[in-house]
C-alpha cells in the first residue's frame, strides 16, 4: 500500500466490509459501480480466498467485471442469474427515505436494471453522501447519442415545470469528447440544486424521447450502510425501521489494501 488511507477511503471500506456480512455463500449479488463500490468488491474478493465464499456476482459494468475477476469472483451474466438475491452499491447521494442519486460513475442503467431485478439493494455510503433534499449532486440522464441536442432542449423545456432550482443540462465529456457509456449512449448531467418532487421527476424525464434512463432511483434501497472515518458503521433498513450502530477495526497492512 502507497501511504496512509485518506478519511474518506476509511469511511467508504468500514461501509463496504460491514454491508459485506449480509452476503452468504449460494447468493447471486449485484456488484455496483464506483470507489465505494470497489471496496465491496475487494472486501468479497478477500472473503472468497480466506473465508471459502461461494457467491456469483453480477457487475454493473465492464470496470466492476474486470475488478471481480480479478480478486477471484465468479462473474455471470443477469441472463445467467435471471434474478439476484441481493445487489451492493454506491450511492452519489441520499436523502432520509432512502431515494438515491446515482450515475457519477456512469454506469446508471446497468445499476438500475442490477438492483430492480434484486430481492433487496443495500447502498454503501460515507456520511457526506446523506442531504436533506436530493440535486447538490448533478442528476445523470443517460441519453442515446442520436439528436441529443434536441433531448438536452427537451429535458431542459420539462424542467421549467417541476420543482427544481435549478435547469441547466450539459453533456458529460471524456476530455474532448463525449463520454461514452457501456451501452454506447451519452450521459446529460441536470444541475438542479434542489428536487422537491424526486419521483414526479424521474417519471416525467423517462417520458422524454430519446432518454433511456435517469439516475433517480425512488423506493428500490432498503437499506443504507453508513462507514464513518473512526470506524463507525450504522446501517439504516427503511422497511424495519430500524437504525444500528457498530464500530469496524481495520488493519492498513491487511491484504486487502495491497496495491492500492
Amino acid at each position: 500500500m502507497s501511504g496512509e488511507l485518506s478519511p474518506i477511503d476509511k469511511a467508504k471500506f468500514v461501509a463496504a466490509k460491514r454491508a459485506a456480512e449480509f452476503v452468504e455463500s449460494g447468493m447471486r449479488v449485484g456488484l455496483g459501480t464506483g470507489s465505494t463500490a470497489a471496496w465491496l468488491v475487494r472486501c468479497l474478493g478477500e472473503m472468497v480466498r480466506e473465508e471459502g465464499l461461494r457467491i456469483k456476482g453480477v457487475p454493473t459494468s465492464t470496470r466492476t467485471a474486470e475488478l471481480a475477476r480479478e480478486v477471484g469472483i465468479d462473474v455471470i451474466s443477469l441472463d445467467e442469474a435471471k434474478w439476484l438475491d441481493l445487489t451492493i452499491d454506491g450511492a452519489d447521494e441520499f436523502d432520509e427515505e432512502l431515494n438515491l442519486i446515482k450515475g457519477g460513475g456512469g454506469a446508471l442503467l446497468q445499476e438500475k436494471i442490477v438492483a430492480t431485478a434484486s430481492d433487496q439493494m443495500i447502498v454503501i455510503a460515507d456520511a457526506a453522501k446523506e442531504v436533506g433534499h436530493l440535486g447538490a449532486f448533478p442528476l445523470p440522464v443517460e441519453v442515446i447519442p442520436f439528436g441529443w441536442q434536441t433531448t438536452q432542449a427537451l429535458v431542459e423545456e420539462v424542467l421549467i415545470s417541476m420543482d427544481v432550482m435549478g435547469r441547466n443540462a450539459t453533456l458529460r465529456m471524456n476530455g474532448d469528447r463525449a463520454y461514452i457509456t457501456d451501452e454506447a449512449n451519452y450521459i446529460l448531467d441536470l444541475h438542479l440544486s434542489r428536487i422537491g418532487n424526486p419521483r414526479q421527476l424521474s417519471m416525467v424525464l423517462n417520458q422524454i424521447p430519446g432518454v433511456v434512463e435517469n439516475g433517480l432511483f425512488i423506493d428500490i434501497c432498503d437499506k443504507v450502510v453508513v462507514g464513518r472515518s473512526d470506524g463507525r458503521v450504522e446501517v439504516r433498513d427503511i422497511n424495519e425501521g430500524t437504525v444500528s450502530e457498530s464500530q469496524l477495526d481495520f488493519v492498513e497492512d491487511d491484504n486487502l489494501f495491497r496495491d492500492i
